[in-house]
Formats: structure tokens, C-alpha cells, sequence
């Protein structure tokens, strides 16, 4: 495991549970919008899968989930050993993915490695070439987004990053056509900094007037849809 940060005490990053965030390095994206872009380039140094293991079997008893994020934690070849050992210390596993390689997914639901899904919805699927700045084949997210549908993993969630110049009403309506059916949606509204690709300046976020309509928008076809970091 090519292991780059480890966030030992978090009540944020996986709901409903008190958990340690593990960042994995590298990711097959390159969204003009990441801000974990020293991750992604592999600026970050290496922490020992060892001690980062030692240091969940020392916390059992206080942490109750591990969430396992990027970076593209699905690009490490021993991702479900990984996790295996993890839950072995009796830890609820939750993973942030990007959904662009299902068929690792596959393998976690069928080995029944992971209690809760966060995938990405970057924007509707005619404008995921432009913001993921990269030939993404989206045909692959839509299969992630099916098998979490289709009741593969225990829980999940859909959540997109809003960027005002590639989210509108019309994406909107058009993500809430492609993904539903789906459970639960979360909303959170693009903050500009320096550590994205494209700098400060470039992208923005949404007002929260557009955001709650973009809500009501997936509410027509996903049951729970609610906003994050927002006042």
C-alpha cells in the first residue's frame, strides 16, 4: 500500500462514526478542481503500512471506522489484504472512490470487505471528459454506480464537489436522471484555493440558493439529498 497521510481522530469522514482517514498516494484523475493534487503527484512521503496498522490495532477501542481515501485508494493492488486486515481488528471500512475501476469494487463486495461506499459524481456525464481533464471512460463510473444501486455494499452515498462553471440545473437534471433510484446525495460547494490544478481564480463555487435548487432537482429521483459545509 502506498500509504501518504493518515488523519488519526475524524467524526467527518465517515458518518455516524468516529474513524481514522488513511490517504492513499496516486489517482488516475487529474480534476481541475482537486485540491489534493501532492497526493495525486506523489509529493507526499510514504508512511509505513506497519505502523500505520500499529496504530489502528492501539486505537480499537476508541475508533469504531477507517475510511480509506485519495488519491484513487482502488489503484493499490493490495487493497483488500489491506482491508482485510483492518476489519480483522473488528473496524467498520468505508472507502472514497472515483468509480472509474469497478471491477475492484467488485471484488470488495464480493469478499464483503467494505461497510460503506462514497463515490464521486464528478458532473453529468457529457461534461466528465473536460472537468476530470483526462479521456475518462465514464461508462465504468456508471457500472460503479449501478452495483452501489443494486445493493452491493451494506451503505453508500453519491456526493459531488460543485463547480459553478460545470454544474448547473441542467446537470442537475441530468445526474438525477442518470443515478436514480439511488439512496443518498450529498452536495458540497467548490472552495477555491491554491492547491488545485488550475490555480486560484479559475473555478468557483455555487451560492447556497443554487445549491439547495440543484437539491430539489435530485430529490425528484433520490430519496435523501442534503448539503455539506454549507451554513
Amino acid at each position: 500500500m502506498h500509504i501518504a497521510g493518515l488523519n488519526k481522530n475524524s467524526l467527518l469522514d465517515y458518518p455516524g462514526r468516529v474513524a481514522a482517514t488513511i490517504f492513499t498516494g496516486g489517482c488516475n484523475l487529474r480534476c481541475l478542481f482537486c485540491q489534493n493534487s501532492s497526493l495525486i503527484e506523489g509529493l507526499m512521503p510514504e508512511l509505513r503500512e506497519a505502523d500505520v496498522l500499529s496504530f489502528l490495532e492501539k486505537r480499537k477501542n476508541v475508533l469504531s471506522g477507517v475510511c480509506i481515501t485519495g488519491g484513487e485508494p482502488t489503484l493499490q493492488p493490495d487493497l483488500a489484504h489491506f482491508i482485510s486486515e483492518i476489519r480483522e481488528m473488528g473496524y467498520a471500512v468505508k472507502i472514497d472512490t472515483n468509480g472509474t475501476r469497478p471491477e475492484v469494487l467488485r471484488e470488495l463486495s464480493e469478499k464483503k470487505l467494505v461497510d460503506y461506499v462514497a463515490l464521486d459524481i464528478k458532473t453529468s456525464k457529457d461534461l466528465y471528459r473536460t472537468l476530470c481533464n483526462i479521456d475518462i471512460d465514464v461508462d465504468k463510473v456508471d457500472e460503479s454506480a449501478k452495483m452501489l444501486i443494486d445493493g452491493a455494499f451494506p451503505d453508500y452515498e453519491f456526493r459531488t464537489t460543485v463547480v459553478a462553471e460545470y454544474f448547473d440545473r441542467k446537470a442537475a437534471g441530468d445526474v438525477a436522471e442518470w443515478l436514480g433510484g439511488g439512496r443518498r446525495y450529498f452536495l458540497q460547494s467548490f472552495v477555491d484555493t491554491n492547491t488545485t490544478f488550475v490555480g486560484r481564480g479559475v473555478l468557483h463555487g455555487q451560492t447556497k440558493e443554487e445549491m439547495e435548487a440543484y437539491a430539489d432537482i435530485l430529490r425528484e429521483t433520490i430519496p435523501e439529498v442534503s448539503l455539506r459545509g454549507i451554513d
